[in-house]
């Protein structure tokens, strides 16, 4: 048989996670596709308090402050246009008042804090190693919120720069949180607007760092930037932009996910569950048919079964 794909071989995590396990995703947008998935299959999951994040920099400043519980300030947000913004966090949190803006804030920075001590497993996304620095506040930012480019200076951070950025969230999270299990992946989302060449030197920094950290620190490393640059090479899987990949891709890739960190009795609910998500967006010929009666009959006996093993289960 002729071969037609390239297929990284991927070994089962020596710390995989079930629906009793408390999961949060921090960094890019791809952690949102995954979160995604782990919403709609009902685990316990949060991802990105604060919205996207995409350097490291940035994550770490936000995972400090909530260990530290920081208290968020009128100082921490500016107004531009008639919106209220912060450079700590993605335009998601943006509010039209000033005290708006600082109240969510404070409630993504608890629901963070919250997370990172109760999580099991904590997953980060890296999406770039360019950063925009803030002159006059001399701080690398999350979000430059369309701020007028000459008030920041773009720079790349090195791969040492990088290492101990992760270096310090590993520490951070560790001692707040012994038992948490640390996985870092690199987005597959290419930042074509830095460039080209650009955008492969900033993925090569942040891979390169990450893989000096899994060698020394015990942390691990799932290759979803590999699985789409080689598994799936062709731009039928990516989005309209050519730059995000496609809802299949996705699907791909968050399977070849579970099948590294979930355990098998997890996959198997994964299945029970799907199978009730689809049976909710069913849309019948006739609503008022006996034979839908009895569909409808079936699809909540196995609601009410999973919310009698997993409680926190909602349709």
């Amino acid at each position: 048989m002729i071969k037609l794909q390239t297929q990284l071989p991927l070994t089962t995590s020596s710390t995989p996670f079930g629906y009793d396990d408390t999961l949060l995703l921090l960094g890019s947008c791809f952690s949102e596709n995954i979160g995604d998935k782990l919403d709609y299959y009902k685990f316990q999951s949060v991802t990105n308090p604060f919205g996207i994040i995409f350097n490291p920099i940035a994550l770490e400043r936000l995972i400090q402050d909530a260990i530290e519980d920081k208290t968020y300030t009128e100082e921490d947000v500016f107004e531009l246009d008639g919106v209220w913004k912060s450079y700590y966090a993605h335009s998601d949190k943006n509010a039209l008042s000033r005290l708006g803006a600082v109240i969510h804030l404070q409630e993504a920075q608890q629901l963070l804090r919250t997370q990172l001590k109760s999580a099991s497993h904590l997953f980060i996304t890296l999406g770039t190693a360019w950063v925009y620095r803030h002159i006059e506040r001399d701080e690398v930012v999350a979000n430059c919120h369309k701020v007028p480019q000459k008030e920041f200076v773009k720079e790349l951070l090195s791969i040492d720069d990088i290492v101990q950025s992760l270096s310090r969230i590993v520490k951070l999270v560790r001692n707040f949180n012994p038992d948490v299990h640390i996985t870092f992946t690199v987005s597959p989302v290419r930042h074509i607007k830095d460039g080209f060449i650009e955008n492969t030197r900033s993925k090569s920094h942040l891979i390169s760092a990450i893989h000096e950290l899994v060698d020394k620190s015990g942390v691990s490393y799932f290759p979803s930037y590999e699985i789409m640059m080689d598994e799936l090479r062709d731009y039928r899987f990516y989005c309209s932009d050519m730059i995000h990949p496609s809802a299949q891709a996705v699907d791909y890739i968050w399977e070849r996910f579970v099948e590294v960190y979930a355990f098998a009795k997890a996959q198997q609910t994964i299945k029970q569950v799907s199978k009730v998500q689809q049976g909710i967006t069913h849309k019948p010929f006739n609503a008022e048919g006996e034979q839908h009666q009895k569909f409808l009959t079936k699809l909540d006996s196995q609601k009410e079964k999973l919310v009698q093993e997993f409680p926190w289960m909602r349709f």
